[in-house]
């Protein structure tokens, strides 16, 4: 197996704890220290996506990995996942691009941008109309 075929394997498990929740794997999977970029913001840490992982009031129902590529260190992803707010059973999909830089084995490295707010708008949590500038 190529390094390029582990490094995918290591994204699609870190990948899938968003929906079994599973800290255990993800400790296996993402650096203590991981750098995390995106949606104009930077955080060091795997506290910060342990706490995404376990999104209290959110539960990832379903994930749908449209693409996936990896280059030497790095495997970029496009990807929809299927949120459930759980106070109201609503439902809503959300659309993803990522990158990751992987080393040993574990991700170091990743930045991304989502649409949140297409996702909160779907949930619910932001009126659905057009915003006014």
């Amino acid at each position: 197996m190529s390094e390029q075929e582990r490094n995918v394997g290591v994204v699609r498990r870190y990948l899938r704890t968003f929906v079994t929740r599973d800290l255990v794997e993800l400790r296996a999977v993402v650096a203590e220290d991981v750098r995390i970029y995106g949606s104009g913001t930077s955080a060091v840490g795997r506290q910060f996506v342990e706490r995404a992982v376990l999104s209290p009031g959110l539960t990832v129902l379903d994930q749908q990995i449209v693409e996936i590529f990896a280059a030497e260190d790095r495997v970029v992803v496009s990807m929809a996942q299927t949120y459930r707010r759980d106070a109201s059973g609503a439902t809503a999909v959300q659309s993803a691009c990522k990158m990751y830089r992987l080393t040993h084995g574990r991700i170091v490295e990743f930045w991304g941008e989502q649409d949140l707010y297409g996702l909160l708008r779907g949930l619910g949590l932001l009126p659905d109309e057009p915003i006014r500038f």
